[in-house]
């Protein structure tokens, strides 16, 4: 293959040959070392949550491979966002996490001018943080998907992370008992990755294998199973290649490609916040598209082909052994963009040739989808001028997708869970829970996931709506569920003016929300209301509600948009 100049290779004797060159032999760098491609390899390993624990271990197969196809692995360590660890300081910290972790990666990567990247992805908020610096840096860069962990068994019955969340919330209102939950938290999880079923983790995972940035067949994979580390140390020769052919992210991150992790959402019913986090990739990307309209669009035409925990029975390995991301790309392939480039230097077309599904129960061909219904539906409407998410998952037949009630409203989330508990929140409310959004929270903080789990406790889950500016954990999938309603309250949005007693209607199959109140009482509310005043912050959180941009862009920090 064809050599070319190397950014990272400075003019000899220069200043910045020179002193680079001084730290990195005492590294014990070999003058032959320093003329390779540097690769940074993205690593994110902490012993604050098991979601990150094995990634020193991922890392050293990635610089093995990196090493025998001719480059220098350089590791960079980021922040370990893992939800249900940095929520316990306050859940704005999750959101907010993902950027900083974008920032981080730059002032590594493209402080120290290196050629090309491998990301180690693991929790939520890593694999969107690593597709945002590929397409803000535009450097080789391949994403190592890291893989999930292994469930556990309670009293003969399967657990994993989600039964210990809802059961959280169960146990406060006395369906389960506190001895139940915490045998169940000491069982769901047997070792280290990502949070089992198709939520959010998943859910992105799958998202960086339909855009093309990881190698086909590598999503969703066991942690440190037998191919985990066979795709690891692939994507650690393979990007050498990919930085002597000036392979970029703006190369693989088309139109087409986000078409097809878009499609792939949808047939896996996966995690609402693959929207913001792919339109956020989107922007550092510089592609001009619509991800909130492009899932309404691609919602009438694809349907849902697996069910993964929590959308139906399925287990994760079990969509893992029927072929993952890749399998359900080749249900879709007669509806997706085949010509989309992929890190393989190869189309999605070539990458599927060949390829059977094997096990059409849980990856479904077309002809026998699980569902024709959209899982997850963008409304919008007078409550709602931009947009809000609605996670429909398969079909609920005791779930309303009309729904007209009086609001009953809350600014805590906590405050809310109190009322369900006390029977204050009764059939027929719509459930208004604001100051959770990017900006209000800020981060999205508060638990919007808890409230949801507490109508379900409640048996409230198909005779309450419940509508909020804030965000859903990937594993919510219970009732009539209205989040990241924007613009969201805390700068002036619908929501904020909202009032106990209000009529509100959500019309899903018209991609609706509505606040039945007359335009010029809700002029003398906005005026009684005055200018808004956030939450005061500090720290990372204060810059990051200073500087967070609205929904729409996926609420990336401020830039030139």
């Amino acid at each position: 293959m064809k050599k070319r100049a190397l950014r990272s290779n400075f003019e000899a004797g220069s200043t910045r040959e020179a002193v680079r060159r001084a730290q990195w032999k005492a590294l014990g760098h070999s003058d032959e070392d320093l003329e390779k491609p540097k690769i940074a390899v993205i690593n994110s390993s902490s012993e604050l949550a098991i979601c990150f624990s094995h990634l020193d271990k991922v890392a050293e197969i990635v610089k093995q491979g990196v090493r025998e196809a001719g480059g220098l692995p350089i590791e960079i360590r980021t922040a370990a966002p893992s939800d249900f660890i940095v929520s316990a300081g306050g859940s704005g910290y999750i959101l907010a996490s993902r950027d900083l972790v974008v920032n981080d990666m730059e002032i590594a990567v493209e402080g120290a001018q290196l050629d090309a990247m491998i990301c180690l992805t693991s929790c939520d908020k890593t694999p969107p943080a690593h597709l945002m610096a590929a397409g803000r840096f535009n450097v080789p860069t391949i994403i190592v998907v890291c893989g999930y962990q292994p469930s556990g068994e309670y009293r003969g019955q399967h657990v994993d992370i989600e039964d210990v969340f809802m059961g959280s919330v169960q146990a406060r209102f006395g369906k389960l008992s506190k001895e139940d939950l915490r045998g169940m938290s000491d069982n769901a999880i047997r070792g280290p990755g990502v949070c089992s079923g198709m939520a959010t983790a998943n859910s992105m995972h799958v998202v960086c294998e339909a855009l093309g940035m990881s190698l086909p067949g590598s999503a969703p994979v066991a942690a440190l199973g037998d191919a985990m580390r066979h795709y690891a140390y692939e994507s650690g020769k393979r990007i050498v290649d990919m930085v002597w052919e000036d392979l970029k992210p703006r190369d693989i991150l088309t139109e087409g490609a986000f078409r097809n992790a878009v499609a792939a959402v949808l047939a896996v019913s996966g995690s609402i916040n693959c929207i913001k986090h792919l339109q956020a990739t989107a922007v550092e990307s510089e592609v001009d598209i619509n991800i909130f309209e492009l899932f309404n669009e691609l919602g009438k035409k694809i349907p849902v082909l697996s069910g993964v925990r929590p959308n139906g029975d399925d287990s994760i390995e079990a969509f893992e052994a029927a072929g993952g991301a890749r399998a359900i790309m080749k249900q879709l392939e007669s509806l997706l963009d085949v010509s989309a480039l992929t890190v393989t230097g190869q189309t999605v077309k070539k990458n599927l040739d060949g390829i059977e599904v094997q096990d059409e129960e849980v990856i479904r061909p077309l002809s026998r989808a699980l569902s024709d219904k959209p899982p997850i539906v963008v409304l919008s409407g007078s409550l709602a001028p931009d947009s809000a998410i609605v996670k429909l998952g398969l079909h609920d037949p005791g779930r309303k997708d009309r729904f007209e009630g009086k609001a009953i409203v809350f600014e805590d989330g906590f405050e809310a869970i109190d009322a369900i508990q006390a029977g204050e929140v009764k059939p027929g409310h719509v459930l208004v829970v604001r100051g959770m959004g990017p900006k209000g929270g800020p981060g999205m903080a508060g638990p919007a996931s808890m409230v949801v789990f507490a109508l379900y406790s409640a048996e409230l889950q198909n005779d309450v709506a419940f509508v909020s500016d804030g965000q859903l954990s990937g594993l919510c999938n219970k009732g009539l569920t209205v989040a990241e309603v924007s613009p969201e309250a805390a700068v002036g949005g619908p929501l904020a003016l909202v009032e106990t007693g209000d009529s509100i209607t959500i019309d899903v199959p018209k991609y609706r929300i509505d606040l039945n109140v007359d335009e010029a009482v809700l002029a003398e509310r906005r005026a009684a209301l005055g200018a808004q005043a956030l939450k005061k912050s500090s720290g990372w959180l204060e810059i990051y509600q200073r500087t967070v941009q609205p929904m729409s862009t996926g609420v990336v920090l401020v830039r030139d948009l």
